[in-house]
């Protein structure tokens, strides 16, 4: 906390003594109001609680997404030949019995790329997944699929974007429309060149959404943001005002500093930086911010490596994300990100991170609207860089993670009850 009360020994010297007295007064009293604002308690932190998961060895890629207080977790199983990705739904007893979206061959695992299977409004699951169309290469085709029975069955999948290029289209984010329909964003490099031999022969990834109604119809595609981060998932959520999603940016320079777009009107908005890092780096970090949005609150979260320090921040915003407050640092000592974010109520959300300290540890904390934090809690240990997933719904937060067993890995989750 910066503070204003200052008195200069100098100036002190050249003033009568009643005036000493009363600056050395005013002093003592601006000190005891600053060491009373700093006595506040922090947000109370929350206990941690193991979950049986419902996903079986051979598994990772977790996910949790939220729509009122239904929440839904998804995963990929790997087989011999093929992967399967499945979901199932936190109710009070546990999670659901699992269902199958799609299995095959072609399914994309890895630890970025993560698929999705969300609820919109009117019940339907709206899921997505990428597909490998080139081998030996990050070349995918992106996947959208429909449930209007709750994932006993599912409508033929279709490819989100028009082209049909061997280039990257995957990092999706899905997030319901305003009218009913399903709205996407993902990473496109569509005017990519995979094959070129220097970086700057590479071409632009671009950042792309469209809307697909509610009979799954395409309307066009939009440019979001012509250069982005290659490979740096992006995240977006419903406002009262519209869509926000956050997305790492990549200047000409090579800054690559997290910022926010707005679809509202009819069309997204100029992007604008969360916060100027200025971390200047020549390739994708794999470390993409995330969002949650409360009404018009919104809170952003984010990893830099600006400075050669590993650092985790968070930042709220009360107009629906067109500006936003101080960052607040979130880690306590070296960071390496993938960080995660939800609103607990309407003065604090949770922050997840992954701190090292002797270990990888998934590691959680309170952190309210004024910037005061909890202390932090270690939901895991040896997590790697797989993104471990945390949520919000009915007075409980939780959390998802790949947990490395026997060899393989299997996806965990926890729960921790709210206050």
């Amino acid at each position: 906390m910066r503070s204003d009360c200052r008195v200069d020994p100098v100036a002190a010297s050249r003033c009568d003594r009643r005036v000493v007295v009363a600056l050395v007064q005013a002093t003592l009293a601006c000190l005891a109001f600053t060491g009373a604002s700093a006595q506040r308690p922090p947000p109370p932190p929350f206990t941690v609680a193991p979950l049986s998961a419902p996903a079986r060895l051979n598994s990772s890629a977790a996910q949790l997404t939220v729509e009122g207080d239904r929440m839904i977790l998804s995963w990929i199983e790997r087989g011999d030949h093929h992967a399967t990705l499945k979901f199932a739904e936190r109710t009070p007893a546990g999670w659901s019995d699992a269902r199958v979206v799609i299995e095959s061959e072609a399914l994309v695992v890895n630890a970025a790329d993560v698929p999705s299977v969300r609820l919109l409004p009117d019940g339907t699951l709206a899921a997505h997944w990428t597909e490998e169309n080139r081998r030996n290469s990050e070349a995918g085709t992106l996947r959208l699929a429909w449930s209007g029975n709750g994932g006993r069955t599912w409508t033929p999948p279709v490819t989100v974007h028009d082209d049909r290029t061997q280039t990257q289209h995957a990092f999706a984010s899905i997030v319901p429309a305003a009218d009913g329909g399903t709205r996407l964003l993902w990473l496109d490099g569509r005017t990519t060149n995979p094959d070129a031999k220097a970086p700057r022969q590479a071409g632009n990834m671009a950042l792309r959404a469209r809307l697909f109604d509610k009979a799954g119809k395409p309307g066009p595609e939009a440019i979001v943001d012509d250069r982005v981060c290659e490979c740096c998932p992006i995240a977006a959520a419903p406002t009262r005002d519209g869509v926000v999603a956050a997305f790492r940016d990549r200047s000409d320079e090579e800054v690559r500093d997290v910022f926010v777009t707005r679809f509202a009107g009819g069309r997204w908005s100029t992007p604008a930086s969360v916060s100027r890092d200025g971390w200047t780096i020549d390739a994708c970090p794999v470390n993409g911010p995330s969002i949650a949005a409360r009404d018009t609150q919104v809170v952003v979260a984010w990893f830099t490596g600006a400075g050669g320090q590993g650092r985790s921040f968070a930042a709220f915003s009360r107009d629906g994300g067109r500006t936003f407050g101080e960052p607040v640092r979130i880690d306590d000592a070296s960071s390496t990100g993938h960080v995660q974010v939800a609103w607990i109520d309407e003065r604090s959300a949770a922050v997840s991170w992954i701190e090292f300290a002797g270990a990888s540890q998934f590691r959680a904390r309170r952190v309210d609207t004024r910037g005061r934090r909890s202390a932090p809690v270690t939901i895991a240990s040896g997590v790697g860089t797989q993104t471990p997933r945390l949520a919000s719904a009915r007075g409980e937060l939780v959390f998802a993670w790949a947990e490395a067993t026997q060899g393989t890995q299997r996806v965990r989750t926890a729960r921790a009850s709210l206050p």
